[in-house]
């Protein structure tokens, strides 16, 4: 009985020790897997050096493949936009520890439309006006510059509904949806200012037959999220690592502007994901509202039922 127990426990020793020493870090699939690995398994190899930890590189073909692997402890820490990061934060036993903090001191990015350059649309109404004929590569439906924004933004707040205001309609990562511009097999799609700086940079041919249409607000840079369940000592070590990252070597530096043209990460928490928590109601609402199928009433509860988790975040 004595050896049992003893057994027992040492497993579950050796089962924590294994959850602190192994880490899968979730990349979002912004653009081939391949590009993403490259930029970042030099961060990640830094990480293992300095905080002893065995740091993988974990991949999925969506978004909700991050986000689930987290909620299944596949994934220990993760990069995501803020939108993927909510729904890591609400389901995925995630929480919000850094964001990423960008080399020329600007306070984050933008989302965009984009067509080609021979397109005879030059605006977001263009675009709008003549919709029935065009197809459209929206974004990954996780994605916060891809499709949340973009789809509060430019189609909500003028009462359109994506899905039957295009003649055709797919979902892509921003870097097939910007090649697919540039190869005129969409005629518009949702892209963001980090990826188009990528695609001037690595393809400067095809970034040449790209023209944006439509800029949103600024967005919040993106948060890292860890998993809450992890041992402090562990969170501690990542912590540490991220906050103090490029702040005077120089070919980390190097590293970080590769990733994104960072400066490195600072201290951040889910209270960063507020606005888009905001705006994932507010079209939420909206669609609401714009349902001819639903009875006054229903609408009436659900409008007054969005309205209070709007007025709780404030």
């Amino acid at each position: 009985m004595f050896k049992k127990l003893f057994t027992a426990i040492a497993l579950g020793l050796g089962l924590s020790g294994a959850y602190a020493q192994d880490i899968n870090f979730g990349i979002i699939s912004t653009e081939a897997t391949q590009n993403l690995k490259a930029d970042w398994q030099p961060l990640l190899d830094d990480m293992a050096k300095q905080t002893g930890f065995k740091i993988r590189a974990f991949f999925a073909p969506d978004y909700a493949g991050i986000i689930e692997g987290m909620r299944f402890n596949k994934v220990q820490v993760a990069w995501l936009g803020n939108k993927s990061a909510m729904e890591a934060v609400d389901r995925a036993n995630g929480e919000v520890f850094a964001q990423m903090v960008n080399a020329d001191g600007t306070q984050g990015y933008y989302s965009h439309l984009i067509v080609h350059k021979d397109s005879p649309y030059n605006t977001l109404d263009d675009v709008l006006k003549n919709g029935k004929s065009l197809s459209f590569g929206n974004g990954d439906p996780n994605s916060t510059s891809g499709f949340l924004v973009p789809g509060y933004y430019a189609f909500a707040q003028n009462k359109v509904d994506v899905k039957t205001h295009f003649k055709i309609v797919r979902s892509a990562n921003h870097e097939t949806n910007a090649l697919a511009v540039a190869n005129k097999q969409v005629d518009v799609a949702t892209n963001n200012s980090e990826n188009l700086d990528k695609i001037k940079e690595r393809q400067p041919e095809k970034f040449k037959d790209i023209k944006i249409v439509w800029t949103s607000p600024l967005i919040a840079l993106d948060p890292l999220v860890m998993h809450k369940e992890m041992p402090e000592a562990t969170k501690a070590k990542i912590k540490d690592f991220f906050y103090n990252y490029a702040k005077t070597d120089a070919r980390e530096k190097e590293i970080v502007m590769k990733i994104s043209k960072l400066s490195g990460f600072k201290p951040s928490t889910n209270a960063q994901l507020m606005p888009i928590r905001q705006l994932d109601l507010f079209g939420k609402r909206n669609r609401i509202e714009a349902d001819t199928t639903l009875a006054d009433a229903d609408k009436k509860t659900r409008l007054a039922e969005i309205d209070q988790q709007l007025a709780s975040l404030k």
